[in-house]
């Protein structure tokens, strides 16, 4: 499918109106589309006490950790999107679609539930220059409304677990071309200590997204619909330097020793791998 006959279609999907789009979704969609417009809502943010900030908030801590994945994801992209059809699968405020347009995609696109998210992204994409090379549209990840084998990469950026996989493998391997891949970056679901804070703290996530965090069997799943590579896993002592900033280097340095020993890897929080349309 060529570009102009894509961005069609992306055209018709953008004249939904929120009323409209709303219909079809099911309860659990309609709590994940609450859950992250007030995820992506900065006025919502700046007007709660410090108290309720935290309550909601309080693992961007951790989240500040993970700059050793973020560089392979990055250098996944750059390696990867040069002249490429690009989505960023619930895109969020959209900045790895952002960064395939600088990293010269042929096009990027972001598709994600939240409005919040995707007026977010056109804003920051418009003052960033890249208007004309990318393209945020409110969906159903689980049901794009995409054509059918009009995409090279995708990433799945930590949010594989907010969906139903029996109908996500199954719409990303219906939009991507063949030879197509898939990044996915997800936490993952064996550490005891990590599974027992997911538990202690409700309101930074969804039932269902507590109860969907991603173990090996998603992978044998997943191995049903892609050819699953490139298996990685990341963050184990680095999860510390959410409490002591300064020593972040030094737990790098363990991690890459941890995550090369059996069952140890296995407590890391996340882990990244390749899905690849054969």
């Amino acid at each position: 499918m060529k570009k102009d006959e894509l961005l069609i279609k992306l055209q018709e999907l953008e004249k939904k109106t929120n009323e409209e789009w709303l219909k079809n979704l099911e309860e659990r969609k309609i709590k994940e589309l609450e859950f992250h417009n007030r995820d992506r809502d900065e006025e919502f943010k700046q007007n709660i006490s410090q108290d309720t900030f935290n309550k909601i908030y309080g693992n961007r801590k951790f989240y500040k950790t993970v700059e050793v994945s973020i560089k392979y994801k990055d250098q996944w992209i750059l390696d990867n999107v040069k002249d490429k059809v690009f989505l960023d699968y619930a895109c969020g405020n959209g900045g790895n679609a952002r960064q395939a347009a600088k990293s010269k995609a042929a096009l990027a696109i972001g598709i994600d539930i939240s409005d919040i998210s995707i007026k977010n992204a056109k804003k920051i994409a418009f003052e960033e220059g890249l208007a004309e090379n990318t393209f945020f549209v409110q969906g159903d990840a689980e049901n794009t409304g995409l054509p059918d084998n009009c995409i090279d990469l995708v990433i799945c950026s930590g949010m594989l677990h907010h969906l139903d996989l029996s109908y996500t493998f199954f719409e990303l391997r219906r939009i991507l071309k063949p030879g197509g891949k898939v990044l996915a970056i997800e936490a993952l679901d064996y550490n005891p200590l990590i599974k027992l804070y997911r538990m202690i703290t409700p309101d930074m996530r969804t039932e269902w997204e507590k109860a969907h965090i991603l173990s090996y069997k998603d992978l044998k799943f997943a191995s049903r619909f892609f050819l699953v590579r490139n298996i990685k896993h990341w963050h184990l002592f680095s999860i510390l330097g959410g409490y002591t900033p300064k020593l972040l280097p030094f737990y790098n340095f363990l991690d890459r020793i941890a995550v090369r020993i059996p069952l140890l890897k296995n407590m890391s929080w996340m882990f990244t791998f390749e899905l690849v349309k054969e």
